[in-house]
């Protein structure tokens, strides 16, 4: 290969504009042609969020799997260990990389071009062989464009808010996710304790009336009523056990593990009922309207699609642009010859064909479109948080209630069976199976009523936009 005799060393003072401009471009950003660098640190632009820890995944503990878990450790895991997240936080630095491509319109641009030839001419046999030489250096800065390249860069720099906001949304429905997911998993618990203390009791009943019917007392038609009502405590206890063993499978996921990775959960202590204070369901709205990032998001995108039709519109406005050219060639028996030129390039775009009128109106069309997407968004919005509030109203009362409901059924069970145990005449097994069904049925819902009661209190945060990691510590 022919070396190319850039003869730079010796035109110092006619490339001087060049030569400067380069050192100045290879001064500001050194490490520009490294894959992976951030040379206009772009990724300053990646706002921390309402989670900022889960941005880095090294962070994760892990091993907190083998320890008890505790409300605030499922979530961290959730948001930290899933796959989603990582995805998130990817898509967000993507988009600062795009306001990088808009920064980088403010630069000036260099380019080197060489070429060597080997020609080859001749005729009666004669073949005359000539090399040629050139290189050149280019410098080119876009002067003014009618706001075109501010405009793009607003457009990324929206798409970005958008991006942000949007990963924010998706990190608060995870978390939801988790939260519902880790009283689901206590539900079910709860609900296979309630189950074998059900069990318990049939087979006490079972004893009662095998007793009565030694002594006498009681016909045989009691003791198979209580064999069938113990046998259907058992297969409601194995069928509470297999949906725990779902649960848990579950949570286990939710978490980024292998469902059938065994863990365990921190005893909650027994809650007190605590109804739903009343609020004002408008301000909340008001407040969800203001502080929801997926409605954020639909806000920046408005913005973007206002910023491209800005852009669109001046791609039909001319541009003025600052260019630089130096260069040299030389051919075998010829003298090296030398140029450069410097000026100023006004570019005008005439006709183009309809294309930046069809332009124009797809952007146009696109905002209208946004606007849209906003507006059924905010109707959205005012719908989670009203559905959540009733919700949360409904729940709070029905935890009272089911509270006051096995209290009674106690008090009837213990009753029942300790008049049937004294073989008052009057009291049948069925009087006895029939309050130990109510109050298993009773601890089954005041068990759902607890845990949707602090599962919905949480979900009215997340319609509102208000959940993070500091309402754990305030509801639990």
């Amino acid at each position: 290969m022919h070396r190319l005799n850039f003869n730079l060393i010796a035109n110092v003072t006619r490339y001087r504009f060049l030569l400067l401009l380069l050192m100045f471009q290879i001064a500001l950003f050194p490490q520009a042609a490294q894959a992976g660098s951030d040379p206009l640190s772009t990724e300053d632009y990646v706002e921390p969020g309402i989670f900022p820890r889960t941005a880095d995944p090294a962070l994760c503990d892990r091993e907190k799997i083998n320890k008890p878990l505790s409300l605030s450790d499922v979530v961290d895991l959730t948001l930290c260990n899933n796959p989603q997240t990582r995805s998130l936080w990817a898509g967000a630095r993507a988009q600062a990389a795009n306001v990088g491509v808009g920064m980088s319109a403010y630069l000036p641009t260099l380019s080197a071009q060489g070429n060597a030839t080997r020609n080859f001419s001749g005729s009666a046999g004669n073949t005359a062989i000539s090399n040629s030489r050139s290189a050149s250096l280019t410098a080119g800065y876009l002067l003014f464009d009618f706001g075109g390249r501010s405009a793009t860069l607003e457009n990324a720099k929206q798409l970005l808010v958008a991006a942000n906001a949007t990963r924010d949304a998706a990190l608060q429905a995870n978390f939801l996710a988790a939260v519902q997911s880790y009283y689901a998993l206590l539900s079910a618990r709860a609900s296979v304790d309630a189950l074998k203390v059900a069990e318990a009791s049939a087979r006490e009943s079972l004893a009662a009336a095998d007793a009565r019917y030694v002594a006498g007392i009681a016909t045989p038609a009691d003791k198979l009523q209580a064999q069938t009502a113990l046998s259907q405590a058992r297969l409601n206890l194995i069928t509470a056990q297999g949906n725990a063993r779902t649960a848990e499978g579950a949570l286990a996921n939710i978490m980024g593990f292998d469902a059938s990775l065994p863990f365990s959960l921190v005893p909650l202590p027994e809650s007190t009922p605590d109804p739903a204070a009343e609020q004002d369901i408008g301000k909340l709205i008001a407040d969800a309207r203001q502080q929801r990032p997926d409605l954020q998001a639909a806000e920046a995108e408005i913005k973007a699609a206002e910023a491209q039709l800005a852009a669109t519109r001046a791609t039909g406005w001319p541009t003025v642009s600052l260019a630089a050219t130096t260069g040299t060639q030389s051919v075998s028996g010829s003298p090296a010859s030398n140029s450069s030129s410097i000026g100023v390039t006004l570019s005008v775009p005439l006709f183009t064909g309809t294309r930046n009128t069809y332009q124009n109106r797809a952007a146009e069309q696109q905002i209208e479109s946004r606007v849209a997407a906003r507006d059924l968004l905010a109707n959205q919005v005012a719908l989670d948080v009203w559905r959540a509030y009733q919700t949360l109203l409904t729940n709070s009362q029905s935890l009272l209630a089911a509270t006051d409901l096995v209290a009674s059924a106690e008090q009837s069970e213990r009753m029942t069976l300790g008049r049937y145990k004294a073989g008052v005449a009057n009291m049948s097994i069925l009087d006895v199976l029939n309050a130990q069904s109510t109050l298993a049925g009773a601890r089954q819902q005041r068990v759902a009523a607890l845990y949707n009661f602090q599962a919905s209190r949480l979900a009215l945060a997340q319609a509102i936009g208000q959940l993070d990691l500091t309402r754990l510590e305030a509801g639990n």
